[in-house]
């Protein structure tokens, strides 16, 4: 008998009705054909779950390992989140955890092929030898599916308990657990209560800091700046500044690639959900990944006060802001909130008698970031370099004389001499037929 009522740790699966399911139709196989034939309408129902899971998610092979496996690095629980990163850890925790992966092995060793033989179907066989139509994802990227997948083959093959449970700890600690361990980037969303939730961007741009094209200067701080919050020494927040299309978004994106396996995850927030960041925070400051609070293009125009609830929340609340977070942002402005010509001249007026307070007050947010790093514009020669290392990086074969005329035309009417009008020019040559 399956005594997957007796987990202790691996309890309430978000997805856990086709384990319910499938568990009680292995009991029943257990009990007797006939028991088990009065659950056939069940049977299908496990089988349908798992067909229409393997489309959305892009699972192949044995559909029913991949499945348990799914459930597995997904739960977070004492034993899992004490295991991510760190890896095996010591206490009794580890008896429980035994107790369950027990549990488990017994689910990945079942025959499914009883079932066919008792339903006179071939539906296990199918499904324990799936081929999938495309194997794209629609909840996960490639690279999280494959994970999935090779584990279940990993965990299947295990011969002992023990053997099962050291590959569930090596897993927790290359890759995490849950969606934080499992993804790199998140949003901010609300749950149909309203409930601040955590969301995955399932899709992100492969950027890597190699991809932009000079500026070794600004990113190198950026990769100083990182690396010490990632391996655990002091860090600062950093704001990223200069001009339009320079590559400070794209910078940000190369520096989560480059250590996400290192435990660094961004998590993307808006202005108007500045109100929703101490719910995000607590949510995160026990785990153990390295998280980026990232604000892409941040500005405030005069009348906007949300800048004075973000200074509270960088620094300067009772509660000490944890160590495994920080914020960077970007911006096309240096002191992030807009200034007036009266701020400047300290001129003043019925509406405001203490100007010089007023700059200081809008000057306070940007002091708050400890790094701050600017990216600007490149000159004639340094946007021709642009175009010709970009050119060799997609194979166009372009003389290079006539390559920067045409480069140079695209510019004067695209943008100006930004890196990002450089790639866009590219494409453009790219779309063509001749290039």
């Amino acid at each position: 008998m399956v005594r997957i009522q007796e987990c202790i740790l691996y309890r309430g699966f978000q997805h856990g009705e086709i384990l319910e399911k499938m568990t009680a139709l292995m009991n029943a196989c257990e009990s007797g054909q006939q028991q088990l034939k009065e659950q056939e309408n069940t049977f299908f129902e496990c089988v349908n779950g798992l067909v229409e899971m393997a489309g959305s998610y892009g699972f192949s092979g044995n559909l029913w390992h991949n499945y348990l496996t799914f459930l597995l690095v997904n739960h977070e629980n004492a034993f899992s989140t004490a295991s991510e990163i760190r890896g095996a850890v010591e206490g009794s925790i580890n008896e429980l955890a035994r107790n369950d992966f027990e549990i488990f092995k017994e689910l990945y060793d079942f025959d499914l092929e009883k079932f066919d033989r008792v339903f006179g179907t071939s539906c296990c066989k199918v499904i324990c030898n799936y081929q999938n139509v495309n194997g794209i994802s629609k909840m996960f990227n490639s690279r999280i599916r494959d994970r999935i997948c090779s584990m279940s083959k990993t965990l299947a093959g295990a011969e002992t308990t023990e053997e099962f449970m050291e590959d569930m700890v090596q897993f927790y600690k290359d890759f995490g657990v849950g969606k934080l361990g499992l993804h790199k980037a998140f949003r901010i969303a609300h749950d149909d209560n309203g409930k601040v939730v955590i969301e995955p961007i399932t899709r992100i741009a492969h950027v890597q800091l190699d991809d932009l094209v000079g500026y070794e200067i600004p990113k190198k701080k950026l990769i100083e700046n990182t690396e010490a919050f990632v391996r655990g020494r002091k860090a600062n927040n950093c704001l990223l500044f200069g001009d339009a299309g320079t590559g400070k978004s794209s910078s940000i994106k190369g520096i989560l690639n480059r250590y996400y396996e290192e435990g660094l995850r961004i998590i993307e927030v808006y202005k108007h959900q500045f109100q929703d960041l101490n719910d995000v925070i607590a949510q995160i400051k026990n785990r153990n990944y390295k998280f980026i609070i990232y604000m892409d293009d941040l500005s405030f125009e005069e009348f906007e006060i949300e800048y004075k609830y973000l200074k509270a929340v960088i620094e300067g609340g009772l509660e000490k802001k944890p160590d495994n977070i920080l914020i960077y942002a970007t911006s096309n402005r240096r002191h992030l909130v807009r200034e007036r010509s009266s701020d400047k001249l300290e001129i003043m007026d019925e509406d405001d008698l203490h100007s010089s307070d007023t700059v200081q007050e809008k000057l306070s947010l940007v002091y708050r970031f400890g790094v701050r790093i600017y990216f600007g514009a490149p000159d004639k020669k340094e946007f021709q370099n642009i175009v010709r290392v970009l050119a060799g990086r997609y194979g166009i074969t372009m003389p290079e004389e006539q390559l920067m005329l045409e480069a140079n035309k695209w510019e004067l009417s695209h943008g100006g001499l930004t890196g990002r009008t450089a790639q866009q020019f590219i494409d453009h040559l790219l779309g063509t037929v001749e290039n």
